[in-house]
């Protein structure tokens, strides 16, 4: 300058101020670089490692704490008994055993995010949207997954025979109670995509639930426990469906046509994406411990028009070759 004084420095903001200030053209900006890696670092097809440890929880028949990045999960299980006689209307032996888990209530999860894990969640309030809609889809996947055996919730007891019995007839088996189970899952750490780590901390806790050996006392009319670890029997489970949600993000506009707008599919989104992102995709494949073919269990579309068939068949393949790494961290050969 004529004067001799320096020209003023530009002004520059770090990523994060920017992706505050204006976060889709941030996050449309990654996407659309030669190499489209997104602000988190990943490729849109690239997902979080995800970590699970079990039988952290002493006091519950089963535990597990999951970790995928910044979202941690813990989840714990707690048998009771409900007896026969407090059933109003207790099932006959008619009665179609894979919705007795339904009609009784067995299965009770409850998903809880209240608890500082987030800035949008704050510790005293009360439940939010959020967490009633998750409880809900862990809720209904348990049904529909024919995740449990129901025998392995039975209390029976075998009913002595009598001289009044027929000499041909067996011994009759009655269920005197059945254990409720009550899968609590606590969000410690939300960073995105909560359903994925909640269900598959429901998983890893009801794969590491041992319930006690309980048998009806006809003497005392009660159900009785023995406290023996060594004759506590694990949960079989029939099924262990794996899930993986997608965030779907578009240029669209009401003043663009859709056929000119550019999307992309974000496998595992954080809470940055789930933010910007107004579509998402959640699919849940089947893995049948019996043998049985596996294959698409449910498909969950949320918000938005993009996704089409094309898009919905690269999630489910994405889903596939995710599948083999869930059962690896969960143990499951």
């Amino acid at each position: 300058m004529a004067n001799g004084t320096p020209p003023a420095p530009g002004l520059t903001f770090p990523p994060e101020t920017f992706a505050k200030l204006t976060p889709r053209p941030f996050l449309q900006a990654h996407l659309q670089h030669k190499d489209s890696i997104r602000p988190n670092g990943r490729r849109p097809e690239e997902v979080r490692k995800p970590t699970v440890n079990t039988g952290s929880l002493s006091y519950s028949n089963g535990s597990a704490v999951v970790r995928v990045g910044d979202t941690a999960v813990v989840c714990g299980v707690r048998a009771e008994i409900l007896l026969a006689s407090d059933i109003p209307h207790p099932p006959n032996g008619d009665a179609d055993a894979e919705h007795l888990l339904e009609d009784l209530g067995l299965l009770v999860p409850n998903v809880e995010l209240s608890t500082g894990c987030s800035p949008t969640h704050l510790p005293g309030n009360p439940p939010g949207i959020l967490a009633q809609a998750l409880s809900y889809r862990i809720l209904s996947l348990l049904h529909v997954s024919d995740l449990v055996n129901l025998q392995d919730l039975q209390i029976e007891y075998t009913v002595p025979q009598t001289d009044d019995d027929l000499p041909d007839a067996g011994p009759k088996t009655v269920v005197k109670a059945y254990w409720t189970l009550y899968i609590d899952i606590l969000c410690i750490a939300m960073d995105g995509n909560p359903f994925d780590a909640a269900w598959t901390a429901v998983i890893a806790a009801l794969r590491d639930t041992s319930l006690p050996r309980a048998w009806w006392d006809p003497d005392r009319e009660i159900i009785l426990c023995s406290p023996l670890e060594a004759e506590a029997s694990r949960l079989r489970l029939r099924n262990l469906p794996m899930a993986s949600t997608f965030a779907v993000y578009s240029t669209s506009s009401p003043l663009k046509q859709r056929a000119h707008a550019e999307s992309w599919v974000l496998a595992d989104p954080d809470g940055f994406e789930e933010d910007v992102c107004h579509e998402s995709v959640t699919v849940v494949l089947s893995h049948h411990m019996d043998g049985k073919k596996s294959g698409i269990l449910r498909v969950e579309k949320h918000g938005g028009g993009i996704v089409d068939n094309v898009a919905l068949l690269r999630c489910v393949q994405a889903t596939r070759n995710r599948a083999g790494e869930w059962c690896a961290v969960l143990g499951i050969t």
